[in-house]
């Protein structure tokens, strides 16, 4: 592996955490909003990053893409509001997946992840700098 192939591999990293960040802060920001559909009103669903191999020529090492953007598969949430418009015959409205601690945590991952591959850039950057100086 070419060193220079570091920069495409850690630059890929980046670009889909990056994307895993904006995921997350929409999922933030939507937690409480609800989607009117079909005639009726929906809550908000969370939204999951899937990451997958981004190979290039058949090889097993590679950079990281973002396969897809799925909704994510955790139950809603029921909460008990009788005097809710939105409540059903039993008082019961439903509300957003989205929960705040997880997402917390994925972002804190996310952008450590983020850092690890700076650092990943700066390092491979110093050994090719400290290269071309060997001959000096």
């Amino acid at each position: 592996m070419s060193l220079l192939n570091i920069f495409n591999i850690a630059g890929s990293a980046m670009i889909a955490q990056s994307q895993k960040l904006n995921v997350i802060a929409s999922n933030l920001a939507n937690m409480d909003s609800t989607i009117y559909k079909n005639g009726k009103f929906y809550p908000y669903i969370a939204k999951q990053v899937v990451f997958s191999l981004d190979t290039s020529k058949n090889s097993k090492i590679g950079g990281v893409k973002i396969s897809a953007i799925i909704d994510d598969p955790s139950p809603m949430k029921l909460i008990y509001d009788p005097n809710n418009p939105m409540a059903n015959n039993k008082g019961y409205i439903l509300a957003s997946n989205v929960n705040p601690i997880t997402e917390m945590v994925n972002n804190i991952a996310a952008a450590r992840s983020y850092q690890a591959n700076i650092e990943v850039l700066k390092t491979a950057k110093s050994m090719i700098m400290k290269t071309l100086t060997i001959s000096e």
